[in-house]
């Protein structure tokens, strides 16, 4: 059973930790958080033999990130829905309709582009609280709610438009969804693997993977002291120095390229941004609290209506905001923009780890589960794959990551 966020903010270190009766068990690998990454790790190397070595080119790692983006942004919102153990069919319809009255207040009536943003916010805000009403305070379920807000705003959408396209976006908002870092403090000029890397991103990249280690330890110190299961410590520096190594490659590929991405950068505050709203801070507990045990929750004092109430706010929010990023990345408001997108914000939900019951799901599984349906989507297409066969791939793996989330569960409850 989920808690309530403890008084000790160290304790909250752990979406869903373990507490043992007995001494922690240090020796033994978590499957359930870890196989994620071992599956993402197989997909890529799987794809890297299959396209010989294109899909880890510069240029295509690249195309990975800035294609995927706002998926992955909508990836965010959606693994605190489903936490909270309910589900958002209308992203992709908020997704259209965002970028749809982004470009009217741009393009048409010439506001600046920061106010329109802004005002693009609100509305997904107000979108989501719309929805976040009839769920949290009406009763009605969100299957149903989203449902009906998947049609609704589609055609909101079509009634904004007139059924055509919107554009040109200003510059600013096309280098936001498409543009790169500026090189600030020039390129390595030798040769080999770093040849013509940009040094920022290189030490943007070093800065990252240290914080990730101090994080990393801080949080296994924390389990340490109230006896919560951990890997040992050689396993501890070999999963460190693995994460460290991959982010650097990735990074040096990308300052050989034409540096950072800036979505990579606005995606990079948000993960970190939620990370510590899911992991440090009482609403992020909460929201565990309530998809672990709603009764539980409920008698623990949690707000629970509110609880719900907000996360749909901030589902609408992050929602405009990929419609932003999709719309400046076509250069368009298009009436069939955000197409499908609730399924794929969905699956990258439950393949990164988050559970069909809610209480269980980080953002960074979310994430990881977004890049492998990215991954998978490039691979096929460098290979000529047909669309069928791309569906295929991304049901069976979709399929087979929800039956290992039943699978682990099943086992863990035979061990007790």
């Amino acid at each position: 059973m989920t808690s309530v966020a403890p008084s000790n903010a160290d304790l909250a270190v752990d979406p869903a930790p373990t507490a043992n009766a007995g001494p922690p068990r240090r020796f033994q690998l978590n499957l359930r958080q870890s196989g994620i990454y071992f599956a993402f790790a197989a997909i890529v190397v799987l794809f890297t033999i299959l396209t010989g070595g294109d899909l880890l080119a510069p240029q295509n790692i690249s195309n990975i990130v800035v294609q995927n983006s706002y998926i992955l942004i909508l990836a965010i919102g959606m693994i605190l829905v489903i936490i909270a153990g309910h589900i958002d069919l209308s992203v992709g319809s908020i997704v259209a309709a965002s970028g749809a009255f982004a470009a009217v207040m741009m393009v048409n009536q010439g506001w600046p582009w920061p106010l329109a943003v802004l005002v693009t916010l609100l509305i997904g805000g107000l979108i989501g609280a719309w929805q976040g009403y009839w769920v949290a305070y009406f009763g009605i379920p969100a299957f149903i709610v989203t449902l009906a807000g998947m049609l609704l705003f589609r055609a909101v959408t079509l009634t904004v438009l007139g059924n055509r396209g919107i554009g040109p976006f200003p510059e600013e908002v096309r280098t936001l969804a498409n543009g790169f870092t500026e090189g600030y403090l020039g390129n390595i000029g030798l040769g080999g693997a770093l040849g013509g890397a940009d040094l920022l991103s290189l030490l943007v990249g070093v800065v990252a993977v240290g914080v990730i280690a101090v994080t990393q330890w801080r949080t296994r110190a924390a389990r340490l002291r109230y006896e919560q299961q951990v890997e040992s410590m050689p396993l501890f520096i070999a999963k460190i120095a693995l994460a460290g190594l991959v982010i650097m490659f990735v990074v040096v590929q990308l300052a050989r390229f034409k540096n950072l991405p800036w979505v990579l950068v606005l995606l990079a505050a948000l993960v970190i941004g939620y990370s510590l709203l899911t992991n440090r801070a009482v609403f992020g507990r909460q929201i565990y609290a309530v998809g672990g045990n709603l009764q539980a929750a409920t008698l623990s004092g949690v707000k629970v209506k509110s609880v719900i109430f907000w996360i749909f706010v901030n589902m609408g929010v992050l929602s405009a905001l990929a419609g932003i990023i999709f719309a400046g990345r076509l250069n368009q408001a298009n009436p069939t923009a955000g197409d499908q997108f609730e399924l794929d914000a969905i699956a990258a939900a439950f393949i990164g780890g988050a559970a069909v019951q809610g209480g269980v799901g980080k953002v960074v599984g979310a994430i990881t589960g977004g890049l492998i349906m990215g991954v998978i989507n490039n691979g096929m297409s460098l290979i000529g794959a047909q669309t069928e066969s791309v569906m295929f791939v991304k049901g069976a793996v979709l399929l087979a990551a929800v039956a290992f989330d039943v699978w682990t569960k099943r086992r863990a409850g035979a061990a007790r």
